[in-house]
């Protein structure tokens, strides 16, 4: 008789879990000890569980299975937390939004590229389908994150209810049309490329390179699953980002109660939750890029962060209807000019096509300035 896998136990003991301390807020160092070691292993399976749904599935549609799940589940945090939060939570959503782009352009995707260059020399990707997904983060982090700071017609970094309305349809509107692109209209720009072609092209005069789709049912690994594991795995993935974010919550007042003694700015809260929701798409973001797959990593990075904008704003702008209190979503000054340093930044990444160990380690230190920045503003 087999006995089950860690990753099929510590997701459900992780929510067996859960579930009393969800209604008995535990406060004790050696329970939230315990339930954070349980968050970590939830973390890990659910890299594990999103991997074998993704490679039943092939790509791009693997990178966003996980994308979509987790923003999902991070809505519902973010949703929940404004609800019970006992401070002032009306820049919650945005300080865990800007953060997740941050940390997804930045910190993903640097790590990746890093990781990528230094294993393979260059790390390889195809700039047709990534620029398209850079330029629509880009476009909803404005739209949302900027706008509201420079209007007019409400006071503060806030929208009205119309421009709020707006902005909810604007997000879906391109997040739709983007998915649509992904997985339909022109699927080939977002699978791995064969690796760096770079080489002067028969009778022409400049570097010239070619993205060829690679098979991932030939790439050298075990075949893909069978659709009865792929749906146990799919299943546990879903129980397992439950778990991750429940027990985020939990771990919650114990993380605002360590912020507030360390004197740290309360953004540092949606920094933290942030982290560990992204937790999972970083650790199957960086096991790709090792495996000469950076285009995943990529679609995983910039997914992600598209998917935390483009869900959350129309998420939010419908729970405000109930939600009492202002609604902050406008960057200060400090916070849109390291936006304005990561476009720019990351469109020079993007556009060449390839990259080498420096652009990864330029991401990284736009990084950790978010990081100190935000704690010492």
């Amino acid at each position: 008789m087999n006995r089950p896998s860690w990753t099929t136990v510590a997701p459900l003991l992780a929510v067996v879990a859960l579930v009393p301390a969800w209604f008995a807020h535990p406060e004790g160092a050696l329970v939230l000890g315990a339930l954070a070691v349980l968050l970590v292993a939830a973390v890990l399976a659910a890299v594990h569980h999103a991997e074998v749904v993704a490679h039943r599935v092939g790509e791009p549609y693997g990178s966003l299975v996980l994308a979509v799940a987790v923003t999902i589940i991070e809505v519902g945090l973010i949703v929940t937390l404004m609800v019970t939060a006992d401070k002032d939570a009306s820049g919650l959503a945005r300080d865990t939004v800007f953060a997740a782009v941050m940390i997804t352009v930045n910190g993903i995707v640097g790590i990746s590229l890093l990781v990528g260059a230094l294993k393979h020399h260059l790390a390889v990707f195809n700039p047709e389908g990534t620029g398209a997904a850079l330029a629509t983060v880009i476009s909803l982090a404005v739209l949302c994150l900027v706008i509201p700071s420079v209007t007019t017609s409400e006071p503060g970094p806030e929208f009205t209810g119309a421009q709020l309305a707006f902005a909810a349809i604007a997000s879906l509107a391109l997040y739709g049309m983007f998915v649509f692109t992904q997985t339909i209209r022109h699927r080939d720009f977002f699978l791995p490329v064969t690796g760096a072609q770079h080489s002067p092209l028969v009778g022409g005069t400049g570097d010239s390179y070619e993205h060829e789709p690679v098979d991932l049912d030939e790439d050298g690994h075990a075949d893909p699953p069978t659709g009865r594991a792929a749906l146990a795995s799919l299943g546990l993935l879903v129980v397992s980002l439950v778990a991750v974010v429940g027990l985020a919550k939990i771990e919650s007042p114990a993380i605002e109660s360590g912020v507030a003694a360390l004197g740290f700015p309360q953004a540092v809260v949606g920094v933290v939750i942030a982290l560990l929701v992204l937790a999972p798409e970083t650790i199957a973001a960086v096991r790709a890029a090792a495996r000469n797959r950076v285009q995943v990593s990529l679609n995983l990075a910039l997914g992600s962060a598209m998917a935390s904008i483009g869900l959350t704003i129309p998420a939010i702008a419908i729970a405000s209807i109930w939600l009492d209190g202002p609604l902050e979503l406008g960057l200060n000054q400090l916070q849109s000019v390291l936006l304005l340093l990561t476009a720019a930044v990351a469109i020079l990444t993007v556009v060449p096509g390839r990259a080498k160990p420096l652009q990864g380690g330029v991401h990284l230190v736009l990084l950790a300035s978010f990081l100190f920045l935000t704690i010492a503003p």
